[in-house]
């Protein structure tokens, strides 16, 4: 079974503090996590002062754009930021949301990008990012399937490996709004990796979806839910990114094995003290015939007939004389 890639995004989780992304990148390079991924914003080429979503919105920003232009982050920022998470074993990533933003991201050396589901009908974009010949990851919470398909004919066309994320853009979403029954649809629709880029807030959907045959999870990390931001509460803690990669970990061990029902070597050694033999329950004499009545079974299994073979045992006559809870052999039986 082939490794499942894990994303952690940190997104706007450091609200403009890059003492808090250091720090959230140092936290999450001990989950064990494959990649921590970033947005790259540069508001003066994605947005405006006109951008409507959420304004007022904060307590230090008066508009959408005052608050993406406290998001930014410097390229001397985001040079550090690459080097840190490869100091801490993560492969760096971020959502470009503007033309701009990729070739900030060319110049650090990025090794794929993630499109945001809000960016899938922006053929501009994905032109320019299929421009680099890197993997892209789509996602798809914000995009109907007609528009996801076309998406995604664009860059197959141009011959970039693609993976598709099931997605519900729901800030946090509720659990009858996520559709892992998607994962294994779309990977029949499109024949290319698959996975689920998640918003509830808890880890399992991200769990469930291995069970569907995800190869990809994407979710939102924060210190602590209670922060502000726009998806703090749609975000797990550090701790819970620790479970979520562990369970992960686990679930690939237990889907990796072949389907079968052979008996492992530790079982086999353990199943004669948990089967059972054959024994009288109360005190039976030499030629009395045995009735289903006086029959019961106790551990280990090696002592006697089986459990399994009472059938044969009814009716037949004690040999000599049985004590109560005796094991039965082949030998007592006339």
């Amino acid at each position: 079974m082939k490794k499942i890639f894990i994303v952690a995004e940190i997104a706007q989780a450091h609200d403009g503090s890059i003492g808090i992304l250091h720090s959230l990148v140092e936290a999450l390079g001990q989950t064990g996590v494959d990649a921590i991924k970033f947005q790259t914003h540069l508001a003066d080429f994605e947005s405006s002062p006109l951008e409507p979503f959420r304004v007022p919105f904060s307590y230090v920003d008066k508009t959408r754009f005052d608050y993406w232009k406290r998001m930014e982050l410097t390229p001397d920022q985001w040079s550090e930021l690459r080097t840190h998470c490869g100091m801490v074993g993560t492969e760096f990533m971020s959502s470009p949301f503007s033309c701009a933003a990729v070739g900030l991201l060319e110049r650090l050396g990025v090794q794929r990008y993630k499109v945001g589901s809000g960016e899938i009908t922006n053929t501009l974009l994905l032109d320019r990012i299929a421009s680099t010949r890197k993997p892209v990851i789509l996602s798809s919470g914000m995009s109907d399937l007609a528009e996801l398909e076309a998406a995604y004919r664009f860059l197959q066309m141009r011959e970039i490996d693609v993976s598709v994320l099931e997605c519900t853009s729901t800030y946090p979403t509720p659990a009858d709004e996520i559709r892992l029954r998607n994962i294994p649809w779309l990977r029949e629709r499109f024949q290319c990796p698959v996975g689920l880029s998640d918003h509830s807030g808890t880890p399992w959907p991200s769990l469930g979806a291995v069970a569907m045959g995800a190869e990809v999870l994407e979710f939102h990390v924060t210190f602590d839910k209670r922060m502000f931001g726009p998806d703090a509460s749609s975000s797990l803690t550090i701790n819970e990114t620790k479970k979520l990669v562990d369970g992960v970990r686990f679930l690939e061990k237990s889907l990796a094995a072949e389907p079968g029902k052979e008996l492992s070597p530790t079982v086999a050694r353990l199943k004669p003290i948990f089967e059972k033999t054959l024994c009288v329950t109360e005190p039976t004499k030499a030629g009395t015939p045995i009735r289903l009545e006086i029959l019961d079974a106790k551990k280990p299994a090696d002592q006697g007939i089986p459990a399994s073979r009472y059938r044969e045992v009814i009716g037949r006559r004690a040999r000599l004389n049985l004590e109560a809870f005796q094991f039965i052999t082949w030998e007592d039986l006339a």
